[in-house]
């Protein structure tokens, strides 16, 4: 489960007889809490494909949002990487946005994403994007309240919108995950094997200085990281959430390649009592302490991850798994349940 669908799963379980307004909804993909809410849908999930390309009706989703009629609600809690903070509330509700990002296709990675766009698509976004990102900057007065999912996106919001908000990081179920005593040799990366999650530099770092290494995921990228590793790196397509448990609790240490909003898989990792090697920027400087609970390498290049496994081999005799459990536990769904309380009590 995704760390957006963790937090509203989280908020129906905080307010029970809440209605979810969403674009489009797959039951069939959902936990079965959430397949269980009362879930409506904007006049997106009516138009060809938009099940599927639900993305490409961006530039609809204002007025989507805009149509949805919420009067009779005096709590609206919108939970977004997207426009969704954009409703319009009754002027006595008050409106709380827990944040995972600002649209990251809007404002910092848009020549990124532009850049890997069809022509058609650069087109489009071209002639529309400078109208959303007007809607996206006024549309951040209508919320009270803002809740960042970590000091990294804290600092974004005040950078595209000047406003800030509070941090309450995603709730994660760090009472499912237990050290182990029976550690193997090798280290873990999991994930989405997708360009933003960089595990080419888990791959071709491991490639090079022979050390065992499992990769768990499936994506774009996964033929071409198969090729190009060593005999040493191992690939599984998916692990049940036990196999997944084990693996974890093994490992030697844990590996996190991607700049992350928050990341949830280190907190898994430490609520396991392992250690993680993770590059130094985004959400996982909120979890991860370096030289305690983990390091950190400064620099997303498979010689500089090379060298951060070796500081952690030298770190390893010194490594504290209880520490690490004990760190875990500012992430639990408890935490987040009071933090979001207050938040929303003060919005």
């Amino acid at each position: 489960m995704r760390g957006g669908e963790r937090v509203l799963e989280r908020l129906l379980k905080l307010y029970p007889d809440a209605d979810i307004f969403t674009h489009v909804c797959d039951r069939e993909k959902l936990s079965a809490e959430l397949r269980e809410a009362r879930i409506r849908t904007t006049f997106i999930a009516k138009l060809p494909f938009a099940q599927r390309f639900y993305q490409y009706y961006l530039p609809l989703m204002p007025l989507a949002l805009e149509e949805l009629d919420l009067t009779g609600y005096d709590l609206v809690i919108s939970s977004e990487s997207g426009p969704a903070k954009g409703v319009i509330t009754s002027p006595d509700a008050s409106h709380v946005c827990y944040c995972h990002s600002p649209m990251r296709y809007l404002w910092d990675h848009y020549h990124h994403y532009r850049s890997r766009a069809s022509a058609p698509v650069r087109a489009v976004m071209s002639a529309t994007y400078p109208r959303l990102r007007r809607w996206d900057l006024a549309s951040s007065a209508r919320v009270d309240r803002f809740v960042a999912n970590s000091s990294f996106v804290q600092r974004r919001i005040r950078k595209v919108w000047r406003r800030e908000a509070d941090v309450i990081h995603p709730p994660v179920e760090v009472d499912l995950f237990a050290p182990s005593d029976d550690l193997a040799d090798y280290y873990l990366w999991a994930g989405q094997m997708v360009p933003y999650k960089r595990p080419d530099l888990a791959v071709d770092a491991f490639t090079a200085n022979g050390k065992p290494l499992l990769m768990v995921g499936t994506g774009s990228m996964l033929a071409d990281l198969k090729r190009r590793a060593g005999p040493n790196v191992r690939f599984v397509d998916r692990l049940s959430f036990a196999e997944l448990r084990k693996a974890y609790a093994r490992a030697r240490a844990f590996l996190m390649t991607a700049e992350e909003d928050f990341g949830i898989t280190p907190v898994e990792a430490m609520a396991s009592g392992r250690p993680v090697v993770a590059y130094g920027r985004g959400g996982v400087l909120d979890s991860v302490i370096d030289g305690q609970t983990g390091i950190l390498f400064d620099r997303q290049d498979a010689d500089t991850l090379v060298q951060a496994v070796e500081a952690l081999e030298r770190f390893l005799p010194e490594f504290d798994p209880a520490a690490s459990v004990r760190r875990s536990r500012d992430f639990s769904p408890e935490i987040f349940d009071r933090k979001m309380r207050e938040a929303v009590a003060a919005g």
